[in-house]
């Protein structure tokens, strides 16, 4: 997975926890919205509200840092997620040498989300975006085109107060190296009895007419025993 952070230069970083702006675009492509249709994009990243959990940390040797290549011509084409070849403008050349960037990768690891929209009642509703993830108009990718799914990633629904609640509902596979997870929810959500170890601003929206990130909002993020999730643990009010 790719959860990308600011880029210095030619460094894709990423973060630990997914962007507001990239489940964006993930429910839109599964939505089978175009690019070039900002407004739906904002419209449904602003409704977005989220809480995220790492169920299983990096696997051994870390992130996975590709260091990547290219040379393109004006006349070079690629296939794109539309189904059909993509040319380039510009010149005789795209790039008087080989453009040379480096991006990081999350290996093997395993997230959990639960999420909502507010106000609920607009469109899309969750229904329709739960069956868009079963059923989506066009592949899925976790923050870039090569990080596939390996399972489908609508696993149902939950009644509760908050983001955080609802997260809170979901059991953790038991892990006997691994007592506790990491946890991130917006701040002012609800906090379902947890205390924040660390509150932040996280630029992590992004202005889908310019096409620029810029926008932030404030999170939460804990460390939290395996234990504390599931339903034997008391089920948040609903």
């Amino acid at each position: 997975m790719a959860f990308g952070g600011e880029t210095v230069d030619n460094y894709g970083v990423t973060r630990w926890f997914p962007a507001a702006s990239m489940l964006a675009g993930l429910l839109a492509n599964a939505l089978g919205w175009r690019r070039i249709e900002h407004e739906r994009h904002q419209a449904l990243q602003d409704r977005l509200i989220f809480a995220a959990r790492i169920d299983r940390g990096l696997a051994e040797g870390g992130i996975l840092r590709d260091f990547q290549t290219a040379q393109l011509g004006a006349k070079d084409r690629a296939w794109t997620s539309h189904g059909r070849p993509e040319g380039r403008a510009g010149g005789a050349r795209t790039y008087d040498a080989p453009h040379l960037r480096y991006r990081d990768y999350l290996a093997d690891m395993r997230v959990t989300v639960a999420l909502r929209f507010e106000p609920e009642a607009e469109s899309p509703a969750l229904d329709n975006v739960a069956h868009a993830l079963q059923r989506p108009a066009r592949p899925l990718f976790i923050g870039r085109k090569p990080c596939l799914p390996s399972t489908q990633l609508f696993t149902g629904f939950c009644d509760a107060d908050s983001a955080l609640a609802a997260l809170r509902a979901i059991p953790v596979n038991p892990d006997p190296d691994q007592p506790t997870v990491r946890v991130l929810w917006p701040d002012g959500d609800g906090s379902a009895g947890v205390s924040a170890s660390r509150r932040h601003f996280l630029t992590d929206q992004r202005n889908w007419a310019s096409g620029l990130h810029g926008g932030g909002r404030v999170v939460c993020e804990s460390e939290l025993p395996c234990n504390w999730f599931g339903p034997s643990t008391g089920t948040p009010d609903a």
